[in-house]
């Protein structure tokens, strides 16, 4: 039988240390090196974690369309779980993000939200999409039916991002600012520095957080097996339902 770690706890001490000096460097170069912006002042500061935030979420949402597609040519449950993983912790970074914009917004704005915003309301449209992957998942009880419809959402929502994101970028009015344009952005270089450290450190975070849920419902997959082998009994208990996929253990 293949340990968690052999599977999915490669390197992960590695990936923690890594990430917390990257995150320590990134939050020590946005404030001490990367210099105040003149029209926000210090509320700009956010931006180096609201930015980051915002682009991997995306990313690892594209990913778990990705690992979707691998499980609907291959069957193997680890890229189910590898799907649910991004997704997940994509939905959480997803909330950070909303959160730290909100912040943003009322300091360089004034308000909480700008509905009229494309960049706003097309990112809070997907974190909404996402909402309801949980939900389908709960809603099916077999496991390689609930693995199946996931994936096929993973792959349909995945590819949503990316047109979302063009659509988005083509849009006229604006007054969402734009970090990574055609031109290669317009940050000065103290600045790009400072954000593309923390863009890094972002995420090697969520890299190492995602290996770290695996890990742990792998584990818990193992124990689960262990307990049935060694039960005495004939039948198998039944299986709670649950939104988190369902692991093979061989």
């Amino acid at each position: 039988m293949p340990t968690t770690k052999s599977l999915y706890g490669r390197r992960l001490t590695g990936y923690a240390i890594a990430t917390a000096i990257v995150l320590t460097a990134s939050i020590a170069l946005a404030f001490f090196y990367a210099p105040i912006e003149v029209d926000q002042g210090f509320s700009q500061k956010i931006f180096y974690i609201h930015v980051p935030l915002a682009i991997v979420t995306l990313g690892g949402f594209v990913f778990g369309g990705i690992f979707g597609i691998q499980y609907l040519r291959s069957g193997d449950t680890r890229h189910d779980l590898r799907s649910y993983t991004a997704i997940h912790q994509g939905l959480i970074f997803c909330i950070g993000a909303l959160i730290t914009g909100c912040i943003w917004a009322k300091a360089a704005w004034g308000q909480w939200w700008v509905w009229d915003e494309p960049t706003l309301v097309s990112f809070l449209i997907v974190f909404l999409l996402y909402c309801t992957y949980q939900p389908l998942r709960f809603s099916i009880e077999d496991p390689e039916r609930q693995a199946r419809y996931a994936a096929v959402f993973a792959v349909v929502a995945g590819v949503f991002v990316p047109v979302n994101f063009i659509a988005v970028r083509l849009a006229s009015p604006l007054i969402h600012p734009r970090v990574l344009g055609s031109s290669g952005g317009s940050l000065p270089n103290d600045m790009r520095i400072a954000f593309y450290s923390a863009l890094l450190g972002i995420t090697l975070l969520f890299i190492t957080i995602c290996k770290y849920e695996m890990a742990s419902k792998h584990s818990r997959a193992q124990l689960a097996a262990l307990r049935r082998s060694l039960s005495e009994e004939n039948d198998e208990p039944a299986a709670v339902r649950t939104a988190a996929p369902r692991i093979a253990i061989k």
